[in-house]
């Protein structure tokens, strides 16, 4: 058993997680304090800034690995990193007498692109930090880059957190459905026999959040309030759910960025401020009730985790959409907001025994695959 923190940063651009779990990357022991750092405005601005370069910006160069801008935001977002490590190592010697062995540390995505049909050009995914100069400052072997192997190989390179999720539900009823909704939603179908499914349902917080940030003074729909205060518009909503993507089988995954052409195009942009909101909720609803269509069985319910679990709306529009019942991961004793820095400590366990983070049912991997380095070790 290794005593590991596990770090991510999301999609949703709002913060660092980070948790204390000890694992051998395949039992969980003891479950130990969490933490939530956020970022600045000026980082989380900086970071959303990030992916539109790292995309392309028409008139603009190619964001290079060398670009100043790139190097000062990794700079602030890995010491950012740091000082939750520092405050958590701090916060479970104080209620565990325990330090860590190791951190999993997952970056921050800027851009996924993985192989797909028909690409004639091999699939990348890009994930910024220092992990050299946090193990340094840790004093601790850090583990990283636990995509990249399985882009190389041809898989999806995620969704990541799926042979966790099936650990956690050891002793839940099957089948089962696990949905993060962090910018962009993905879904674990756990069968009875444990089998795994995985990939991303589409936009989840990451337009919503976008579209407030636009039309409110804040960097989200706080309470779901302004799609509460809207109605879906139904035409928007037909033309969004035309998009190739949810008719598509698994495995594949999606960049935090993949449908904002679509949105455009649809004229989600015309809307009032409340109605666009309301639209962006009912679309990540239906495009989970599109995934479901995927599953070799329904669920007997669903748990949700991730930041989108918070908001009133999002939540009322997936039990509308869902025949299942959609419950808060809580209910059964995980923590919704920690569960996919834990899942990074149980990675960075894996990684550090050379066990299998990616398999055929969670990214198409060609077969379970290993991956992931270690700095500092």
């Amino acid at each position: 058993m290794l005593r590991t923190i596990g770090l991510m940063s999301g999609t949703s651009l709002d913060g660092v997680d980070a948790a204390w779990i000890e694992t051998d990357g395949e039992a969980i022991g003891r479950i130990g304090p969490t933490l939530t750092l956020p970022y600045d405005p000026p980082l989380r601005r900086d970071l959303r800034r990030l992916l539109d370069l790292a995309v392309g910006v028409p008139g603009e160069p190619p964001l290079a690995p060398e670009d100043p801008f790139l190097a000062d935001c990794v700079r602030r977002l890995t010491e950012r990193h740091a000082e939750a490590v520092e405050r958590l190592r701090a916060e479970s010697l104080r209620l565990l007498g325990e330090d860590a062995d190791l951190i999993g540390f997952h970056g921050q995505t800027i851009l996924h692109r993985p192989a797909r049909a028909g690409d004639a050009a091999p699939g990348r995914t890009w994930q910024v930090g220092d992990a050299d100069w946090l193990a340094r400052r840790a004093g601790l072997p850090v583990a990283f880059d636990f995509r990249s192997a399985d882009v190389a190989a041809g898989g999806q390179g995620a969704p990541l957190v799926p042979v966790v999720h099936a650990a956690l539900a050891a002793t839940l009823p099957k089948p089962l459905a696990v949905l993060n909704l962090g910018g962009v939603g993905n879904v674990t179908w756990i069968g009875r026999d444990r089998s795994l499914l995985a990939f991303d349902t589409g936009p989840a917080n990451g337009p919503l959040d976008d579209w407030a940030r636009r039309h409110t003074q804040s960097d989200y729909d706080r309470d779901g309030a302004l799609a509460l205060s809207g109605q879906p518009d139904g035409a928007v909503l037909a033309r969004l759910l035309a998009h190739p993507y949810l008719a598509a089988p698994p495995p594949k995954s999606l960049d935090r960025l993949d449908f904002d052409r679509a949105l455009k195009e649809a004229g989600a942009g015309a809307l009032s401020p409340a109605d666009g909101a309301a639209t962006l909720v009912a679309f990540a609803a239906v495009c989970v009730a599109a995934a479901a269509r995927h599953f070799p069985q329904p669920p007997l319910q669903w748990l949700v985790a991730g930041g989108g679990r918070r908001n009133p709306a999002l939540m009322r529009a997936l039990a509308g959409a869902l025949e299942q019942p959609v419950r808060a991961a809580e209910v059964v004793g995980w923590n919704g907001d920690a569960l996919e820095a834990q899942a990074f400590g149980v990675l960075a366990a894996r990684c550090w025994h050379g066990l299998p983070l990616t398999f055929p049912g969670t990214t198409g991997a060609p077969q379970p695959l290993a991956g992931g380095r270690i700095a500092g070790g």
